[in-house]
Parts: C-alpha cells; structure tokens; sequence
C-alpha cells in the first residue's frame, strides 16, 4: 500500500517514506551531524543538507553551496547570494531552516567541520585537466555517498519487480536512459525506453502501467526539460513508483520521484559532462542484476548465441 512519497538522496541520513513492503524508513539528517571521514567536503554539505524541507530558492542556494564547496566556508552571506543569484535576506532564511541562528553559525560550522587538509591546488590545471578532476571529484562524492548501499539496493529491487520496467531520458539525459536500457534488455524481459516526450509520453506510461509496470526509472539531466518534470507527475498518478538518478538531491525532478539518487555532473566545458550519473546507472543495473535470481542466466544465454553469430570480432 503506497503512502506519502519523499526523496532520498543516497546518504545513510536521507528521509525515505515508505512506498511498499521493502522500503523502510531511514533517519533524518541534523546540523552537526556529518558524513564519514573519506567523504568529500560536498558530500559533507549535503549530509548537511538532507532531511529539511527547502524551498527552491533554498534549495538553489544548496545547490550552490554544494558545487562551490571548497569555497563555501568563507563566503560571506552577500557573495553567496550573488553566485545562487537570490537576496541576501534569502540566505539567512535558508540558514535559520537548517537549525543555525543565522548564516554566521552556518559559516562557523562549515569552517570547525573543513577538512584539515587543503584541497588540492588546481591553478597549475589547464582548462582540460580542470574539467577532468572536477569529474573526478564527483566520482569520489559519488563513492562517499554509496558508502550506505541500502537506497541502491530499494531500488534495484523495485526495478527488478517491475515487468515492464519504463526506462526515461529526454535531451541530455537520453544518452544515460538508452545506455542503461541496452544492458538492462540483456537481464530483465521487458524494458521499454521513454525517448519522447508530450502527449507520446503520457500515452507510453499508460501503456506500460496497463502491461504491469509498478516502478519507473528515469534519467533527469540539466538543463531540466518541463516534459521530464510533467512526464514524472503524471506516471506517480497513474500509480508508478518513480526511481530517478538526478545531478542534485535539489533537482526539480525531487519532488516528483519515490527515490531519488544524485550524481553531480561536470560543469567546467562548454557542455557539462555526466560520467557520475552513468556510472551510477550502472550500479543501478548490477543492484537489479542482484535482485533478478535468473540474471546470470540470461546473461550465459545470450553469450552463447553471440558466439553462435559470429557478433563480436574479439
């Protein structure tokens, strides 16, 4: 029996309400309450972070905070207002919801919770080597926040359960939902990809809910199209629980999904880059492999034909 749907972001901290008999509820995270050694400092922020109800202006400074970490600690309230591009009243409010009297305890906890060690000087970098360690670093939060396996698991097994299993992703997300689709066709019988968006989408999750699907996974990428966030919405009213990998727990897709899973993405190029949330779809596809007691057998069946064709040169 369905209830009340909130978001998780992946941490041990995150609010999870239940949606069914396998998902259980996990406690809310508190200021003060940080995560393990080895997480990044922006896995520390959203440690910070999980458990409140934000509003968007909120969350948008949240989401600031998160990729300026390094420098977040020292911003003042004025220069943090003009990079989330809100008022400064506007990050006072947002520091008196986390539990802080005001923003000038939520800079002195960042700073008496900083990492003692320095982050790594990036100015030798070129514009190239820039890019790729930031995407390293979204790895390394990526690694911090699977440190609790638990919400990947839920959702393995929600879309291991569900037959047909939809698989969403418009614009710059489609490249991940056709990715995750290819390997997941391989271990799972029915795999539909949502490549468009509109009246076709609606009419495709109409399709899949009256096949028997009970979950839907989607890919939710920035720029965040209106058909993603609409495409969502609907498939929760027809029934569907919704897993989504998004590049932040504050994405606008958060307060239309079951269980959300995020995975930052590189903003250094000209077109940000995505190797987290495509990494993260493959942990998704090895937790519904788990979950899918004739996977490796499916998996054996389809080697044994490839190798009858010829499919492969290697």
């Amino acid at each position: 029996m369905s209830t009340e749907h909130e978001v998780s972001d992946g941490v041990g901290g995150a609010r999870v309400t239940q949606v069914d008999e396998d998902i259980t509820a996990v406690s809310a995270g508190v200021p003060g309450v940080l995560a393990a050694s080895s997480a990044s400092t922006a896995a520390r922020l959203q440690a910070l972070f999980e458990g409140h109800r934000l509003t968007p202006t909120q969350r948008r400074i949240a989401h600031c905070m998160v990729r300026r970490a390094a420098d977040a600690p020292f911003l003042s309230s004025v220069e943090l207002a003009e990079l989330a591009g809100v008022s400064q009243p506007s990050v006072t409010r947002f520091a008196v919801a986390l539990g802080f009297d005001g923003y000038p305890a939520l800079r002195k906890h960042l700073r008496d919770v900083a990492p003692a060690e320095p982050e790594a000087d990036e100015g030798s970098y070129n514009e190239y080597q820039q890019a790729v360690q930031s995407e390293i670093d979204n790895l390394r939060h990526l690694a911090a926040l699977l440190a609790d396996p638990a919400p990947v698991v839920r959702a393995g097994r929600l879309l291991a359960a569900s037959r047909p299993l939809p698989v969403l992703g418009l614009r710059a997300a489609s490249a991940q939902a056709s990715g995750f689709t290819y390997f997941a066709r391989k271990v799972h019988p029915d795999v539909r990809l949502l490549d468009e968006g509109g009246t076709m989408l609606d009419d495709r999750v109409d399709a899949a809910k009256r096949a028997g699907a009970t979950a839907l996974l989607c890919f939710a990428l920035p720029r965040h199209p209106r058909e993603v966030v609409e495409g969502l919405e609907y498939a929760r009213q027809a029934g569907l629980t919704v897993v989504t990998v998004a590049d932040s727990a504050f994405a606008p897709v958060a307060r239309h999904s079951d269980l959300l899973l995020p995975a930052a993405v590189g903003t250094g190029l000209a077109f940000d880059t995505a190797c987290a949330p495509m990494l993260l779809g493959r942990v998704l596809l090895e937790a519904m492999c788990d979950a899918l007691p004739d996977a490796q057998a499916r998996l054996e069946e389809f080697d044994a034909k490839a190798a009858e064709r010829g499919l492969f040169v290697e």
